[in-house]
């Protein structure tokens, strides 16, 4: 939020020679970041002058209209002769005066003025529009200043424009939504410095009459517990905008549209209270505010038909609805240029309705920011009485006697507050007596008491009879404040940052890693450096997801877990399966032109575990229990850690040295085994053989067995899933459960040899379908301790073989502890292996 400084002024006693690094110190000390404070006056510089506009000359023969102007800028310019400058601006005329920016003078943005020839004349200088002197986005013609304004020519045009000022910029966290105002920012700044605070929001304001200013029905008091309204009729629907009030709203970052519009953006950023302002005239029946009904419409007022949920609520006519409730009004009933009644609406909403509604239909609207952090529900009157006094003291017309006022708004909650808490929790010894102050401050009720039910409400196990509590009632302008917790974090906040001792905890001995996190890491390391490149996704999907990767329907990972506040509705579901938003990535990566991709993730999926019931309510006051953690643990959805990868293009790109390789399954399937051996399990406990398993290509998939137990699979993805998800053929993927797999075994020293190693090829005759891993397995059973290493190295199939025969080769390596193998030795060794293989498999030498 940006404001300036003389508006704060107005509601405190700012000291006049404040510094801006005092100003901005006093702030982050409050707990609000600052983003700027800007001097206006800096922003300009050189000679800015008031001119008075004496003669102007039309120049003819250009492509659009010039005007060769004469201002008198009094002794600005050293002479006292008035200025000669060359202007295409239409909407001022003789005697008129202007704002004027003299050669050497410098604009925002590092625009230099200077004196040159330009259309056959010479210019000296600029006459300048709002948008050139940054105070606004008006670039349509140039400032001219009223006939009542004070200063002549010659004088400093920067305090006649506002460019006098000073304007802080600050961020807003979603808890202090009292402090998008300027009354908040006032309040904060003088609890801050210590100045006597006017609050506008106790202004004096005349409460609901008999007869309503307007029929209206409210259906819903829980998303909307008060709804005020008052009419003025017969305004002048001419009447502009007053400059000053132009000026702060241009400050404040908001677009001048129209008097009545105006004046509502300008009391929302005075007090906090967004309003709307309806034009009577083409509002039919009475209003009723409701939920809306599904799939209902209402065309908002930038132009969009929106279509509505159950759970969004609308202010409602004869016609139907006319405003999308607290987010953003309706075409049909906008102020427009011919509006001559106006009624006035201020209301209170409820925030999570708002929240939700603005991010569904993406309208994050300076109204809906401030409902869904937390609006005061005693300001509607007092807004309102602000709208219709500014709007019938700038355009006439005739306040209505009549107030409308339904108000549901309920008490609030006492909050028990321990006197010694803040001190207990933050390390500082606050008396009783400055902790009630300083809640005080805030604009709390405070009373002081003894707890007789013997239980301190922020630690257990306080005597009978003897905690000394504070009964705490918090303001209505500060909703954030529910709970023992927040009004600690007031009383440190108020009494100051700098005065918590900064106590660094002491990290208990003889903990690292765990043996899950060392693995996790050892499988990131092994992955990059097989050069796949990790990426984090949003675990969030569409509904549609399964679809897409063609789940069959009773896969249960279709079964998702649904957020109940999502970031995005396109987007509601928590994933259960990595392979989806890593898709994603890998095909927004294929549209920036990327072409050869290996990607990897590790990240939690989540499960449903339908039938637990809610989770207990736990407070922010002391550590659950055992118990509550247990109980809220069974109702969180089941997540299991997965790591998964997806690659296309070339996994070995071709060059001078020769041809590429492209990625394909066993790529995948070796990426799989890679997880394996880096989560240190041994080779003789895992298995890969063919499967069957969406969203992969039933001929190019297999599954990944740890102890004969289903721990992943891998191989080319599916081509309706590629073509639906459009991504090149032959892309590949690998999902496995990293949490499925056991703890690695202890891994016993290797016994290294000495002697010289027998290496033997064998080329094996089997059936296709045998996996290959089995015919492995089976040479190192038959081979015996002789045995050191055997290696697929070659798959060859022919017609010479036979249908549905394939070769595979592999390379036995033989080796003994303590004697160098005979050639007789190596050789038994061989044929024991295949002789295993053959007695499994039917498995023949190839040639013999």
């Amino acid at each position: 939020m940006r404001v300036s400084v003389s508006w704060l002024r107005e509601y405190l006693d700012l000291p006049a020679d404040l510094p801006a690094a005092d100003l901005e110190q006093a702030l982050v000390d409050l707990g609000i970041e600052v983003e700027s404070i800007v001097d206006l006056r800096s922003t300009v510089t050189g000679a800015l002058v008031v001119g008075e506009v004496l003669d102007i000359e039309e120049l003819t023969g250009f492509k659009k209209p010039i005007r060769f102007c004469r201002v008198d800028v009094g002794a600005a310019n050293g002479t006292g002769e008035p200025q000669e400058i060359v202007c295409g601006a239409r909407n001022f005329a003789p005697g008129d005066r202007v704002v004027v920016i003299l050669p050497g003078g410098v604009l925002p943005g590092g625009f230099a003025i200077g004196a040159r020839k330009t259309y056959g004349r010479n210019s000296h200088g600029m006459i300048c529009s709002a948008k050139e002197l940054g105070l606004g986005d008006d670039h349509s013609g140039i400032i001219v200043l009223p006939e009542d304004t004070p200063a002549k020519p010659g004088d400093d045009a920067r305090p006649v424009v506002g460019l006098d000022d000073v304007v802080v910029e600050v961020e807003i966290t979603p808890d202090r939504g009292y402090a998008l105002s300027v009354r908040g920012i006032a309040r904060e700044l003088a609890h801050a410095l210590g100045v006597p605070f006017r609050d506008p929001g106790l202004a004096p304001a005349p409460g609901a009459t008999a007869e309503p200013a307007y029929p209206v029905e409210v259906r819903d008091t829980v998303g909307c517990d008060r709804f005020a309204a008052r009419m003025v009729r017969g305004i002048d629907p001419t009447a502009q905008t007053p400059g000053w009030m132009r000026q702060r709203l241009t400050v404040a970052g908001v677009r001048s549209i129209s008097l009545p519009v105006d004046i509502t953006n300008y009391v929302m950023l005075e007090l906090g209270q967004p309003m709307h302002a309806f034009d009577a005239a083409r509002i039919t029946g009475p209003l009723v505010v409701r939920r809306a009904a599904a799939g209902e419409k209402v065309t908002t007022l930038d132009g969009v038909a929106r279509t509505l949920t159950a759970e969004d609520m609308v202010i409602c006519d004869d016609t139907g609805p006319v405003s999308l409730a607290a987010v953003m009004g309706g075409e049909t009933s906008e102020v427009v240029a011919s509006t001559t009644d106006v009624l006035f609406e201020a209301a209170h909403w409820d925030p999570v309705m708002v929240g939700r509604t603005a991010r569904r239909h993406k309208l994050f609207s300076e109204a809906a920011k401030r409902w869904e952090r937390g609006v005061d529900p005693a300001l509607p009157l007092v807004a309102i009485e602000r709208a219709v006094g500014l709007l019938t003291a700038h355009a006439g017309g005739t306040a209505g006697a009549e107030i409308l006022d339904l108000d549901h708004v309920g008490p609030r909650t006492p909050v028990t507050l321990p006197v010694d808490l803040p001190g207990r929790r933050v390390g500082v010894a606050y008396s009783p007596e400055r902790v009630v102050s300083l809640l005080e401050q805030v604009g709390c009720h405070v009373t002081r008491g003894v707890d007789r039910l013997g239980e301190d409400p922020g630690t257990a196990g306080v005597p009978a009879g003897g905690a000394d509590v504070l009964t705490v009632v918090p303001p209505s302008w500060r909703p954030d404040l529910t709970d023992p917790a927040d009004l600690v974090e007031e009383v440190v906040r108020l009494d100051g940052y700098d005065r918590v001792p900064s106590v660094l905890p002491t990290a208990p001995p003889g903990r690292g890693l765990t043996w899950q996190q060392r693995r996790r890491r050892a499988v990131a390391r092994s992955l990059a450096e097989r050069g796949y490149v990790e990426v984090l996704a949003h675990p969030f999907v569409a509904g549609s997801l399964a679809d897409l990767l063609g789940l069959p329907a009773d896969d249960p990972r279709r079964a998702a877990v649904r957020v109940a506040n999502p970031l995005s509705e396109e987007e509601p579901l928590l994933r259960t399966t990595l392979l989806g938003p890593l898709l994603g990535i890998l095909k927004r990566n294929l549209g920036r032109g990327h072409r050869d991709l290996a990607l990897y993730e590790i990240g939690a999926v989540f499960h449903p575990r339908p039938g637990v019931g809610a989770p207990p309510a736990m407070g922010v006051d002391r550590r659950p229990t055992d118990a509550e953690f247990a109980a809220a643990d069974a109702v969180v959805p089941d997540q299991p850690r997965h790591v998964a990868v997806v690659l296309t293009g070339d996994v070995e790109p071709a060059g001078w040295w020769g041809a590429g390789r492209p990625a394909g399954w066993a790529d995948a399937v070796e990426a799989g085994r890679a997880v394996l051996a880096a989560a240190d399990l041994p080779a003789d406990r895992v298995e890969v053989r063919a499967a069957e398993h969406a969203p992969w290509h039933p001929g190019r998939c297999a599954e990944l067995l740890v102890d004969g137990v289903v721990v992943g699979h891998a191989g080319e993805l599916h081509p309706a899933v590629l073509a639906a998800l459009e991504l090149p053929k032959r892309t590949s993927a690998m999902e496995l459960d990293l949490d499925a797999l056991p703890a690695a075994p202890v891994a016993p020293a290797p016994t290294i040899s000495g002697f010289p190693p027998a290496l033997i090829d064998v080329a094996l005759v089997v059936d296709e379908r045998v996996p290959a891993a089995q015919v492995q397995q089976a040479l190192v059973e038959g081979a015996g301790e002789l045995l050191e290493g055997v290696r697929l190295f070659d798959v060859y199939a022919s017609e010479q073989l036979g249908a549905g025969r394939r070769s595979l080769a592999y390379k036995l390596t033989f080796r003994a502890p303590d004697r160098t193998l005979t050639v007789e030795e190596a050789v038994a060794a061989r044929d024991a292996a295949v002789a295993r293989a053959a007695e499994r498999f039917g498995a023949t030498l190839r040639g013999a």
